[in-house]
Parts: structure tokens; C-alpha cells; sequence
């Protein structure tokens, strides 16, 4: 059975259409801008121990499971005229918005409210630096733990000339 997530915590206060996720009401099912997402938004469902990300991309669907652990924290990044709070990840394009206001105290409380909520550190943002995706990790290659490395190096045997087999014979010992 799959579970129902109502709005749950996304609160929108007043006529104002911005962004106010409550920590304390999780889990939460929201929708959110992204540039490269067919009709240029994603539905995003968060709560304690992950994030769910639903987004179509050129007309193929994807949704990604992402762990707590796998964020780097909760950032503050200024935008036009207001700040947000943002759930970092490595690439740019899983970090997910969680907050949007113009005061400063609200911003600050909440701040520390998402963090203890779920489990990430108060980071701040390097602007640009935490724009870029981290470098790939280098794989471990599974065909070189089937053989050792200097059998690797060495060509493979072929088997001997089949040996000559004599039926009929009267002598079972060759003599020289």
C-alpha cells in the first residue's frame, strides 16, 4: 500500500507564494522549479530519513531515493530579494529548497530548526564552489578481482597437440 502524503508542511502565509516548509510537520510532498525538468518542475516528497525526487526529463520519467547522509547540510543562499534555505547535495541539480523568507530571524530559526530535524549540519554556502558537481570517484573494475594482476599480463595457454593414440598394437612399452 503506498503511503499518502498530503501538502503536509508546505504553508504558503498569506497572498505570499513563498516557500514554507514546517520541520516539525514532516513528511512533506511539494513541488519545486527545475531548469532542466520537462515543464521546468519536479515533485519533491521529503521526511526524516530521505528525500524522494519525481521529475521527467526529455520525456523519460525519474524518480531518485536519496538518504539524509548523502545532503551535506542545510545551506542560506541569497536570492533576489529574500533568502532560502537549500538541502545541499554534491550535484547542484538534487538540492532541494526547504524555505524562502525576507526576515532574517526567521530565517535564522529555522535554520536551526531544520538541522537538529534532520540530522545535518548548518553549512554556508561557497556560492559558485557548491555549484559545481564533485568529481567522480574511480571504480573498482570487478574483472580484475576475478584474476591476479600478472595473470592478466600473460597470454592464455593453448593445449598441446593432441597426443597419438595407437589402437592395435601388440606392444604396450615403447622401445628405443
Amino acid at each position: 500500500m503506498r503511503r499518502q502524503y498530503g501538502l503536509g508542511g508546505a504553508q504558503l502565509a498569506g497572498s505570499s507564494r513563498d516557500l514554507r516548509l514546517d520541520p516539525l510537520s514532516l513528511p512533506a510532498r511539494f513541488e519545486a522549479r527545475d531548469g532542466r525538468a520537462d515543464g521546468g518542475s519536479r515533485q519533491i516528497e521529503i521526511n526524516r530519513e530521505r528525500v524522494v525526487v519525481r521529475r521527467m526529463v526529455r520525456g523519460m520519467r525519474m524518480t531518485l531515493q536519496l538518504r539524509m547522509p548523502e545532503f551535506l547540510g542545510i545551506a542560506r543562499r541569497q536570492t533576489e530579494n529574500a533568502e532560502a534555505l537549500v538541502l545541499i547535495h554534491h550535484d547542484p541539480s538534487l538540492s532541494v529548497p526547504l524555505f524562502l523568507s525576507d526576515d532574517a530571524e526567521e530565517i535564522e530559526r529555522q535554520w536551526s530548526a531544520w538541522s537538529e530535524t534532520l540530522a545535518l549540519p548548518q553549512v554556508e554556502d561557497e556560492g559558485e564552489a557548491a555549484g559545481t558537481p564533485a568529481p567522480r570517484r574511480r571504480r573498482h573494475n570487478v574483472i580484475r578481482i576475478r584474476r591476479p594482476r600478472f595473470l592478466m599480463r600473460r597470454k592464455a595457454g593453448h593445449p598441446v597437440a593432441e597426443t597419438a593414440v595407437y589402437r592395435d598394437e601388440r606392444e604396450i612399452i615403447a622401445r628405443t
